[in-house]
């Protein structure tokens, strides 16, 4: 997956730091991301050296080190003309790329990058927050209110039957592969208890037997994933959500329409029920 780079792993230990030269810049717009696309498809971030040749740079923000580089957010406005070859992409169309590891550093930027963003004000009483120095926290100087970053829980869930996998298509969105059934765990609910919510409303079954497959970081939309694979219980007639697929169906594991792309957590186990190794 997306996550099991070739080499090194994402160092997300929190530090205090200023950027040097050659430390690796994130600089967002508009949902775009600064970067330049090599001849192979590969992907590469600017330094600092590059994006203070281009604008001021004042005082990136430290997020995290990657393959031996650390990684900074540029925090202040994007430059307009980049040049040596950078531009801005689409972070949600990165996805399909072959460098891994920055897609990985985009998606997990774009994560922090987010939730700076949308709490530069308290919740509480509206105050300006401050950066704190010893831990990755945003607190409020007036009354004290300790902002750490959000994380979304999710189940992917993988609906069995026998030989046979339950694969949907979502409805009125841009993403139009075919998927597993996916939702959000709920205040008050167990991992389980998302699953058995969520395939029920979606498409109308009952399910047993749940067993925890992975889970996968999904930055993109500052998620959480959990993987499940399930049994239906009783009848394999499938009710769709129409609010929520606009298709579902079982489909014979040898003849599944969708293969495994090495990014998502989906994927690999629609690859995984295929090859027969799915967890029993």
């Amino acid at each position: 997956m997306l996550q099991d780079m070739a080499t090194g792993r994402l160092e997300n230990e929190f530090r205090n730091i200023a950027a040097t030269g050659q430390d690796r810049i994130l600089c967002f717009q508009r949902g775009q991301v600064l970067l330049r696309r090599d001849a192979d498809d590969g992907l590469t971030l600017p330094t600092l050296a590059q994006m203070a040749a281009w604008q001021q740079p004042g005082q990136p923000r430290y997020l995290f080190r990657m393959q031996g580089e650390s990684v900074f957010l540029w925090t202040e406005p994007a430059p307009a003309q980049p040049d040596q070859g950078f531009g801005y992409e689409d972070v949600r169309r990165l996805r399909q790329l072959q460098s891994k590891e920055v897609c990985f550093a985009i998606m997990t930027g774009w994560h922090l990058y987010n939730w700076y963003r949308t709490n530069r004000l308290c919740g509480c009483c509206g105050t300006a927050t401050e950066h704190a120095t010893a831990e990755r926290m945003l607190r409020c100087p007036n009354c004290g209110n300790m902002i750490f970053p959000r994380i979304s829980p999710a189940v992917i869930v993988a609906v069995t039957d026998g030989d046979r996998l339950l694969l949907s298509k979502y409805a009125g969105r841009a993403y139009t592969h075919y998927a597993l059934l996916a939702g959000y765990t709920e205040i008050g609910e167990t991992l389980e208890q998302t699953v058995h919510r969520e395939v029920l409303e979606e498409v109308g079954l009952q399910v047993t037997n749940i067993r925890y497959y992975k889970s996968q970081p999904w930055g993109v939309d500052g998620n959480v994933l959990m993987g499940f694979f399930c049994d239906v219980d009783g009848s394999d007639v499938i009710h769709i959500d129409e609010n929520e697929l606009s298709m579902a169906g079982w489909y014979d594991r040898d003849a599944l329409p969708a293969h495994d792309d090495g990014i998502s957590l989906t994927r690999e186990m629609i690859r995984v029920f295929s090859e027969g190794k799915e967890p029993r």
